[in-house]
């Protein structure tokens, strides 16, 4: 039960290893505050989703497997949609048209495919656990770098004096390219260093 759960945080961690989520992930991780508000809606999707698929994967007929999935995912989308709207109104905003489209988010296709719809809720739970704080983890390292250098903050506090001025790039999608190939490069370099 272990391995279900920690995989999703390193060995198969979406963004970093498996490289899928991008979009989102390169649009909404130019600050902190974005990537904990895009991981966390997205982990609640993913859980809620694949408890839902592995509750009902047994009545649902083949021939309709996805679109059946795909209702499941965007039910519980929705709910994040208005729950952000409601009560988080800037994040809300600020993650924008990025909200409606984790339904269509690979992870949480992905997953719903390839995990709940063959395994136990229990199971289908703990790799929803590990996959959706693999992926806040990931925005939020992301978004770390990114407005660090580009602000000079992190969570929207300065924590460098106003002696550095910041690399704006870094807040510009081109800065997204530019952090995560650095970061991708990094953990290249540490998982070669354990082989």
């Amino acid at each position: 039960m272990w391995q279900i759960f920690y995989k999703g945080i390193f060995k198969e961690n979406p963004v970093l290893v498996l490289l899928l989520g991008l979009c989102p992930t390169l649009a909404v991780s130019s600050s902190v505050e974005n990537g904990f508000g895009m991981g966390i809606a997205a982990t609640f999707v993913l859980i809620c989703s694949n408890i839902a698929i592995s509750l009902v994967k047994n009545i649902i007929p083949d021939n309709v497997r996805i679109p059946c999935f795909i209702v499941i995912i965007a039910s519980f989308v929705t709910i994040v949609d208005l729950l952000l709207a409601a009560y988080a109104p800037a994040l809300h905003i600020s993650l924008g048209i990025f909200i409606p489209l984790i339904v269509v988010n690979c992870i949480i296709l992905g997953r719903a495919e390839a995990f709940a719809s063959k395994k136990t809720i229990l199971k289908s739970t703990l790799d929803a656990v590990g996959m959706g704080i693999g992926f806040t983890l990931a925005l939020m390292l992301l978004g770390t770098v990114r407005e660090l250098l580009g602000n000079g903050t992190w969570f929207g506090l300065r924590v460098s004096s106003g002696t550095i001025l910041p690399v704006l790039i870094m807040i510009m999608p081109p800065g997204a390219f530019i952090a995560l190939g650095f970061i991708l490069a990094g953990i290249n370099k540490i998982q070669a260093r354990r082989s």
